[in-house]
């Protein structure tokens, strides 16, 4: 079974934050520089929530507000929930079903160390199930003939 580390450890652990006194529009213009669909708000070097597209469409777009005069602090998810390095990707994918997540921050020993999104979640498990069906394959082809006496 995968764990976070290794997830990271495929895709990296660069973190995208904003502060929160920053307007949702630079928020926008820095996800779709990076090409994620979220980014952890950083106060100082405290995480104090997450900024995700969907916070966009749902608290700005649909309510008629202006992205250029709101601050990110309006409309970020202030409740984080966060998993450990050494979670396991089975943990992960029901901790983002069960919480209605799509990313999760990641520390490791208290300390902020990288970010995983669902879509991570998804290539782990699949990556997983790749290899297995790949052994079971090479069991069941390699495995030596039966000897007749």
């Amino acid at each position: 079974m995968k764990t976070v580390r290794e997830m990271l450890q495929k895709k990296g652990n660069q973190i995208h934050s904003i502060s929160p006194n920053r307007k949702i529009f630079e928020a926008l213009q820095l996800m779709a520089a990076k090409d994620v669909g979220a980014l952890l708000v950083l106060d100082a070097e405290s995480l104090v929530g997450i900024i995700s597209e969907r916070d966009y469409a749902r608290k700005v777009a649909l309510e008629g507000k202006s992205s250029k005069d709101c601050l990110v602090s309006e409309i970020m998810s202030s409740n984080v929930m966060y998993v450990e390095l050494d979670s396991s990707t089975d943990e992960c994918m029901a901790f983002m079903i069960n919480k209605k997540v799509r990313h999760l921050p990641v520390y490791n020993e208290g300390k902020l160390f990288g970010v995983i999104s669902i879509g991570d979640v998804v290539n782990a498990v699949i990556d997983e199930e790749k290899f297995i069906n790949e052994q079971l394959v090479r069991y069941i082809t390699d495995k030596p003939p039966i000897k007749d006496n």
